[in-house]
């Protein structure tokens, strides 16, 4: 009997041509955001501002189509000290070539951060050669991310559309009968108004002298405007409070009023020596009135606390007896002088320090700056307790890293593996420049910085209103 021959009669070959075919299969899968191999592509250049959150693999568009993809990005640092992104846009040859006057610009593809690159071809005969940079003025306009989007929606304005939502709804809530009965008469209201802009457009109407003489009015008051600003708010204020007692006190006090002004005129002539000297008591009283204006506020304050706290007086004075008699053979004892001489001597070692060490806070901050943040460590959690808040952040490779021991400070080769520290800031101490480097050290890339950078940083950081 004839045996069978090929690869279908042997095994082994079937299965490495298998296994072949699977690799294949897998290198093009792994490599097909990079194209395919030995399919001749079109190569550029592209400077751009910022490449943040665009990585190598990600599309590049034209219309909507995707045309290549990115396939490095790399930092540039210009001569005017600026740093720009430059981006390898690998491209089909169908592409080729590209419009000298084409931009471009990085635009998110999702809400969750993945970025691609949208080109706008522009319309010049020339083109760019393979390898060619677009310059950094064609990547217009300046993308715009969402968090810049979403930051204009401060905590005022949050609380405003909330304020403004809750109260449109309770303005329609319950009216969609008088809602369609003013959309019914809205009918008869242009039937209406028809010749009154009839008459509003003649000549004879003059309404654009009305609108000039209108702006000149409103030119001579304004330098008046904050005045009348202030008014209508103090009004607001001032109605605000009233509208708490209208009904029945302003009401009744209206009601009464004709009868108040009959016995007023019946009055006030008897009344008036009163008045009038009554009038010379208040003039005599200007003086010591403008001397108590500053302080009313606290004199009413004080006055308020000390009806409740006098009657409870008596009850401390009793209990006070005891602790003054106490304080006197305090007094008395022989030992109380030396221990308030080397208090006071104490206290002189001390005032150096804190000459040093109060800098810190008055002028820069810091102790109430690391309360305030520390307080937000554990601000999460749940019913089992809080969460504490850290980010784990990577060090970067080279010799002498801060990743593991060293023996000596990070100093390159790497731009990145470079040990910043300043173990002694300036807090504005005496004997420092007036300056408050924590907080303010600008980062200077590339080099190794073991003390207090060069030149003078501000003089105050974030200020804290609680």
């Amino acid at each position: 009997m004839r045996r069978g021959a090929g690869i279908a009669g042997n095994p082994v070959l079937i299965g490495a041509a298998t296994t072949l075919v699977v690799l294949v299969a897998v290198f093009l899968a792994y490599n097909a955001n990079k194209g395919l191999p030995f399919v001749p592509t079109y190569e550029l250049k592209a400077q751009v501002p910022s490449a943040a959150n665009l990585v190598v693999g990600n599309d590049v568009r034209i219309g909507g189509s995707r045309v290549g993809f990115v396939g490095g990005i790399k930092a540039q640092r210009r001569k005017d000290g600026s740093t720009i992104a430059v981006l390898t846009l690998t491209l089909e040859r169908s592409v080729s070539p590209l419009p000298r006057d084409s931009t471009l610009i990085i635009r998110p593809r999702s809400a969750l951060g993945l970025k691609y690159v949208e080109i706008t071809r522009g319309r010049e005969s020339q083109g760019f050669d393979d390898g060619a940079t677009i310059p950094i003025s064609q990547a217009t306009p300046k993308p715009v991310e969402l968090d810049e989007a979403l930051s204009m929606f401060d905590e005022k304005t949050r609380e405003a559309i909330a304020a403004n939502t809750s109260g449109f709804g309770d303005a329609f809530a319950g009216r969609g009968e008088a809602i369609n009965t003013a959309i019914g008469a809205f009918r008869p209201l242009l039937r209406d108004i028809v010749p009154v802009a009839r008459n509003l457009a003649s000549p004879q109407t003059n309404l654009r002298r009305f609108f000039s003489a209108l702006g000149r009015t409103a030119a001579i008051v304004a330098p008046a405007s904050e005045q009348q600003a202030q008014l209508f708010v103090n009004l607001d204020t001032t109605f605000t409070a009233l509208r708490q007692v209208a009904r029945p006190f302003i009401q009744d006090t209206i009601s009464g009023g004709p009868p108040a002004l009959d016995a007023a005129i019946r009055d006030f002539p008897v009344q008036r020596p009163f008045l009038a000297n009554t009038q010379g008591l208040f003039h005599d009283l200007r003086p010591g009135a403008a001397a108590l204006r500053a302080s009313a506020g606290t004199i009413a304050d004080a006055l308020a606390a000390g009806i409740r706290v006098l009657p409870r007086t008596p009850k401390l004075n009793q209990r006070l007896a005891s602790l003054l008699e106490e304080l006197e053979r305090f007094s008395e004892d022989v030992n109380v002088p030396r221990g308030l001489r080397a208090t006071t001597q104490a206290l002189r070692e001390l005032d150096p320090t804190l000459a040093y060490v109060t800098p810190a806070q008055t002028q820069c901050n810091y102790v109430t700056l690391w309360f305030r943040n520390i307080s937000s460590l554990l601000s999460s959690g749940d019913r089992n307790g809080t969460w504490q808040r850290f980010i784990i952040i990577p060090t970067p490779q080279g010799p002498n890293n801060e990743g593991g021991p060293s023996n000596g400070p990070a100093n390159g080769p790497d731009e990145a593996n470079h040990l910043h520290t300043n173990p002694y800031p300036h807090t504005a101490a005496p004997g420092q420049p007036k300056e408050c480097e924590v907080g303010n050290e600008p980062f200077a890339r590339g080099r190794t910085v073991l003390s207090s950078p060069p030149g003078t940083q501000s003089a105050h950081t974030e200020k804290t209103t609680r």
